[in-house]
């Protein structure tokens, strides 16, 4: 009885001591409420002249992100196309395409370079030697497809900090649900400019059932940090919004794109 009673104390006081400051709900700044003006405006723009697994990931994308539009706090415009004034849009969302046409390609690059915002997915960043779009390629952080793990299978995720929003109140690993997954020469993190925000464990190596990846460094979500965006590397398939931690990767990175807008962070409004 008396070893019992050791115990629970023993437990009771581990627990005390483990528990975070108490901060009340009157200390800090009252929550802020967008009443009937939305924050912000989004675009995503998306093709389904792609292989279905890309157009499955679009389609579950406008589903996700329209959600959480929910109360009209915010617009998310839907599109196939990027023509007209793209400067009223604080984040375009790329799901599984970038801009192909030379005039799309012009429009975008002037968007980015007078400080807009992109949140974009796996095949969004595909480029190779036959893309020829250099301005691209640089966007990204000077990387072009490598390689890729096939067929499409879970992979431990390695967090690389929480000094950043976009990853901040995640843990430092988790595995995310079955996609593809690209890797990219030179290696992202080589470029001064590429924070690396996530990348695959190395503990996944040798990695692929078809196609098989033997290791090396393989940054999965980054952002260069001449620009306000944001590429995460999952995007292929149905899956992708299964697990509630990437959902809350994919919420944190709109947000941290939105918030960095040269009209000033919507959210403190």
């Amino acid at each position: 009885m008396l070893f019992g009673l050791l115990l629970v104390a023993a437990c009771g006081s581990r627990t005390r001591q483990e528990r975070p400051e108490f901060v009340s709900a009157t200390a800090v700044r009252p929550a802020s409420y967008a009443g009937k003006t939305p924050r912000f405006k989004a675009l995503l723009y998306y093709s389904d002249y792609v292989e279905e697994a890309h157009q499955q990931f679009a389609h579950q994308s406008v589903e996700f992100f329209h959600k959480l539009t929910t109360g009209e706090g915010w617009i998310l415009d839907v599109s196939k196309t990027l023509e007209g004034d793209l400067s009223g849009y604080d984040v375009i969302i790329m799901p599984n395409v970038s801009p192909s046409s030379p005039e799309e390609r012009k429009l975008f690059e002037e968007y980015m370079e007078n400080g807009g915002g992109w949140l974009g997915f796996h095949a969004a960043a595909y480029n190779d030697q036959s893309t020829h779009w250099d301005w691209f390629r640089n966007f990204l952080g000077g990387v072009r497809f490598l390689c890729n793990t096939w067929p499409p299978q879970p992979g431990l995720v390695d967090i690389e900090t929480h000094d950043h929003d976009v990853t901040r109140n995640l843990p430092d690993a988790y595995v995310a649900p079955s996609t593809e997954f690209y890797q990219w020469q030179p290696d992202p993190r080589s470029n001064p400019s590429v924070k690396v925000l996530a990348s695959l464990s190395p503990k996944n190596f040798p990695m692929g059932l078809k196609d098989v990846v033997f290791g090396g460094d393989f940054p999965i979500v980054w952002t260069n940090t001449d620009y306000r965006m944001v590429y995460i590397n999952m995007g292929h398939g149905d899956e992708c919004f299964s697990d509630a931690t990437q959902n809350l990767l994919f919420v944190n990175a709109l947000r941290w794109v939105v918030s960095c807008s040269p009209r000033g962070n919507p959210f403190e409004r």
